[in-house]
């Protein structure tokens, strides 16, 4: 335990030299936001449409690679559960989520209901993207409000009521990431007021599905068996496949959030797969040299924590910036996926561990390593002389823990005192596919 302990300290330790050099050095990007437009700009357009096809694909994406994680019998299941919040989601986003996210902000909290049913959201652009029409902002954004619970869903995996989950997404949706991204996004207090930076999500998508899957495990319980019988990834080529997704997809979620086909986007788009490299090898490593054997579970779960952390910070941070952030994220997110096992609770996909833990090591990173060099839009962090922006990143933070836990907890209470939360012990042990669908994953020849 010593040896694993030294070793992350000097990984670390050398990291921050690093950094140092990034601050202290000349700085080899200097990115532009776009021009502020006041018309459609088709090359603009042309990008969002894309990068929000891109952010869509993530789900069903998200969808295989859980699939592929849990057991034979639960398969279809699983990735029905992804699947139905992609559908009642995006119908939640058009009626209302878009409304109180970004319709006319109210004391800083909440965004009203003037664009009930997208009424006067069209053709022409609107302030939030001023090159783009108000409908493609509008529908990239609803893809972040679509993955966020879809996220989470891998936390309490082979054990929840197929009815519970949906009436759960609409409600958390509704209560939870709306006022959230209203905060962050919409004109709320943490973004507009506190001038907390976060690019593409890391408080509003990654830290908020991650608490909300640990409040999930704390209240549904762990799984008949758990600890005592082996549940290991029954389909790990479906895994492979539904992380080449996510990572495919990721440019979409990052780069998209530049709003336009721009310097900033290819800088978003370089510091994603950077930062995704960067995690793989550094758990890759990690996992050869602790436990003898890497694999490719653990290398696909480095590069979705380097995802995750980078998320906050892609259009505020360089290339280099990029590689320290990945890597540290990597470092802390297996350190909590090993503490998993020794404090027994069931986060059965890691959402927690890497989301959760990811998401805040990238929000705290970016209040060090952001620079104005790199967006003039942004900030400078602790590493370029203005300390103060990473106690703003750690009150977001704070807040973002303390809002999800409480209104996840009471969200899932209500739903288990009115129609209940979990499949009964029998209905656990046949399995999602068929207790809850009638159907069955695999046909044998």
């Amino acid at each position: 335990m010593k040896k694993v302990i030294s070793t992350l300290c000097l990984m670390i330790i050398m990291s921050w030299f690093s950094s140092l050099y990034l601050a202290y050095g000349e700085s080899s990007v200097k990115m532009q936001t776009a021009p502020t437009l006041n018309k459609i700009d088709s090359g603009n357009t042309a990008w969002m449409l894309t990068a929000t096809a891109l952010v869509m694909l993530m789900t069903p994406g998200l969808s295989l690679f859980y699939g592929g994680m849990v057991r034979r019998k639960n398969v279809l299941g699983t990735i029905m559960q992804v699947f139905v919040i992609l559908i009642t989601v995006s119908i939640v986003w058009v009626l209302w989520g878009y409304s109180l996210v970004f319709g006319p902000d109210l004391w800083g909290v909440i965004g009203g209901l003037d664009w009930f049913g997208l009424n006067e959201v069209g053709q022409d652009p609107s302030y939030m993207a001023s090159s783009v029409p108000h409908l493609i902002f509008m529908m990239f954004q609803g893809m972040f409000a679509v993955i966020a619970p879809a996220l989470f869903t891998g936390a309490f995996a082979e054990r929840v009521k197929f009815s519970a989950l949906i009436v759960f997404s609409i409600l958390w949706v509704t209560f939870v990431y709306c006022p959230l991204a209203h905060w962050v996004w919409g004109g709320g207090w943490i973004g507009s007021v506190m001038g907390a930076l976060d690019f593409a999500g890391g408080t509003v998508v990654h830290i908020s599905s991650g608490i909300a899957a640990i409040t999930a495990v704390l209240v549904i319980g762990n799984r008949t068996g758990h600890g005592v019988v082996g549940m290991p990834p029954h389909n790990m080529p479906l895994t492979v496949i539904g992380a080449a997704f996510l990572w495919f997809g990721w440019f979409g979620f990052n780069a998209g959030s530049a709003l336009s086909s721009s310097g900033l986007a290819s800088l978003a788009f370089v510091t994603t797969n950077t930062a995704a490299g960067a995690g793989a090898l550094t758990w890759l490593i990690l996992e050869w040299r602790y436990t003898r054997v890497p694999t490719i579970l653990g290398t696909l779960s480095g590069a979705l924590s380097g995802l995750v952390a980078i998320t906050p910070g892609a259009g505020f941070v360089t290339p280099l910036s990029a590689i320290i952030i990945g890597s540290i994220a990597s470092i802390f997110c297996y350190i909590a996926v090993s503490l998993k096992h020794k404090l027994s609770y069931d986060d059965s996909l890691d959402v927690f561990g890497i989301h959760g833990v990811g998401g805040t090591w990238g929000a705290l990173a970016t209040g060090i390593f952001a620079s104005l060099h790199v967006n003039p839009a942004g900030n400078n962090g602790i590493l370029y002389g203005n300390p103060p922006l990473i106690a703003i990143q750690s009150i977001a933070v704070v807040a973002t823990y303390v809002f999800v836990f409480f209104s996840t907890f009471l969200i899932l209470k209500i739903i288990d005192w009115s129609i209940g939360l979990r499949i009964d012990e029998e209905a656990e042990l046949l399995g999602l596919d068929k207790s809850q669908h009638q159907e069955k994953g695999y046909s044998r020849l």
